[in-house]
């Protein structure tokens, strides 16, 4: 039987996980690469397509997989014999396949690469079954790469890859000598926590992503975990099927030959939260860069994939070009992290992870705040006291409108509001601070430990964090879910990790409720939580601030 969770994720969810991309503009570039005819393109689509025409070979391949299958590919070489860099390029989780890199792939071959997109084994026009990124994937990757030198004559090779494509990109270059660099934009690090985080399954990115593979042939073991994660059931086995599939697991390889990776993420990263990402960059000792920017799953680069100026995709291009080109563009200068602030446009950079994050301040959650009737963040615990939630209902306190559609929102200025007046005081725990005399600097990971019990066996919660003006609406921060077994007890969560100003004038504002759209809770019907801080195990929020 599906969770309460899991019934309002699959009403809440869109079917695809790229609403922005127009295939049929993609196939439009695609006919006029292929037969010079350019109506209906843009002028710098024409452009590019006409130069393409004059310096590249260019077309529709079958690229033989792992297993004697065939891929669905696209191939732009160039004419002259000379070793030139290449760039392989696996496909997002779309049935749109390679098709999705038409234009990059063209402005990368235009650059001076050979270059092979090609569609992931189980999607679109491709042969196979969707493994997700299992060894097949990395097999069918690395044959990719032996298509692309028995095509044309290369050097250095770097695989670059969106979403799906990202994580094969990792793992392929974890695998395969040949690849000297990697781009892996809205990735994953660690594939089990994606799926099953701090005990809660995420049910809202399981159900996204199965909804966008409505098209493709899931393998029966794809299919079996996806169902299990939905009905938590052999969560075990879910997490030793992902162990395989987690570039984090693999991260020595990478190290040991030094391969430089840049990764892209959003802040707002609802299918593969930013903390798994984090460790598996921080994990990396070669060269890497990580960008960060306002959105969600993808949305941050979608511009760049339909060729409009973009500087994930900008960034992707110097990053390849210094490592296989030898380009001296200074990305190597620019500090491993570059980070673009919620709700700004300008960017922070900084040498890495560790001189980019504040010092915690602790913030103690107490009874009564002095002018609300919530509880209150204080910078001195106040213990003894008990607030007590009911589990059945959810509340306005959610992570999002929808996975991906709301990251377009968010870049767009447009970020959800919520009413804080509306959130329901019985079905949640609200603890707000006082109003900032000056700009907070969010940077890093908050930290929640609670003391909390509850009437059932397992339950469930999920911490918000908002940032509330003076009219009480409010923008989202940062959130986590858990879920705990046993009567009573301390937990501690990491926050997802944010780069966010809170202005003076504003409060910070904790809702604990025991459910949202995107989690699966383990609260039984009719139950309660009750949070407390007694003297020995004090609740609190750590906000690291710069």
């Amino acid at each position: 039987m599906a969770s309460r969770g899991q019934e309002q994720a699959q009403g809440r969810q869109p079917i695809g996980l790229y609403p922005e991309l127009d295939e049929a503009a993609l196939l439009r570039f695609v006919s006029s690469l292929e037969s010079g005819d350019t109506a209906g393109l843009s002028a710098t689509r024409a452009e590019e397509a006409g130069e393409a025409r004059a310096l590249l070979q260019m077309g529709r391949v079958r690229v033989p997989g792992s297993g004697g299958i065939e891929l669905a590919g696209y191939l732009w070489k160039h004419q002259d014999a000379r070793p030139r860099p290449a760039i392989v390029m696996p496909s997002p989780w779309t049935d749109l396949g390679w098709l999705a890199y038409a234009v990059q792939g063209t402005l990368f071959a235009l650059s001076g690469y050979h270059v092979l997109a090609y569609t992931a084994r189980g999607f679109g026009q491709s042969g196979g079954e969707v493994e997700v990124a299992g060894e097949a994937d990395v097999n069918d990757g690395r044959a990719a790469i032996d298509f692309l030198q028995e095509a044309a004559s290369t050097s250095d090779i770097g695989f670059l890859g969106d979403s799906y494509g990202s994580g094969i990109s990792q793992l392929v270059g974890a695998h395969d000598e040949r690849v000297k660099a990697v781009a892996a934009l809205s990735t994953w690090g660690d594939l089990g926590e994606a799926f099953y985080e701090n005990e809660t399954r995420h049910v809202g990115s399981v159900t996204a992503l199965l909804n966008a593979a409505a098209n493709a042939r899931l393998s029966a073991t794809t299919q079996q975990v996806f169902d299990d994660v939905l009905a938590g059931q052999n969560i075990e086995g879910t997490l030793q099927w992902a162990e395989g599939r987690s570039p984090y697991t693999h991260r020595e390889l990478l190290n040991d030959r030094q391969v430089p990776v840049f990764f892209a993420q959003a802040w707002h990263e609802t299918l593969f939260p930013n903390n798994q990402t984090l460790r598996m960059f921080n994990a990396l000792t070669g060269p890497k860069r990580l960008d960060f920017s306002i959105g969600d799953h993808s949305s941050p680069e979608m511009s760049g994939i339909l060729g409009l100026p973009n500087r994930i995709w900008q960034d992707a291009h110097r990053w390849l070009n210094h490592h296989l080109k030898g380009d001296a563009n200074g990305i190597d200068k620019e500090g491993e992290l570059v980070t673009q602030i919620m709700w700004g446009s300008a960017l922070e950079a900084a040498a890495d992870w560790e001189e980019y994050i504040g010092a915690p301040q602790r913030l103690y959650l107490a009874s009564t705040g002095a002018d609300t009737g919530d509880g209150a963040l204080t910078d001195k615990p106040e213990n003894g006291w008990t607030r007590t939630i009911a589990t059945d209902h959810d509340t306005l306190a959610t992570v999002a409108e929808f996975i991906i559609k709301s990251g377009y929102a968010e870049m767009a200025g447009n970020p959800k509001v919520y009413a804080t007046r509306d959130i329901s005081r019985s079905d949640a725990g609200v603890w707000v601070g006082a109003p900032l005399t000056r700009t907070a600097r969010l940077r890093g990971t908050p930290v929640l430990r609670l003391t909390c019990a509850s009437d059932s066996a397992t339950s469930s919660f999920v911490a918000h964090l908002f940032d509330v003006g003076p009219d009480d609406n409010a923008h989202i921060i940062t959130h986590a879910p858990a879920t705990r077994t046993g009567e009573e007890g301390s937990v501690q969560i990491e926050l997802q990790a944010t780069g966010y100003d809170v202005p003076a004038g504003h409060r910070l504002m904790l809702v604990i409720d025991s459910q949202d759209p995107f989690y699966a809770d383990a609260n039984a019907k009719g139950a309660s939580l009750t949070v407390s801080s007694p003297d020995a195990h004090p609740s609190y929020l750590d906000i690291p601030l710069a």
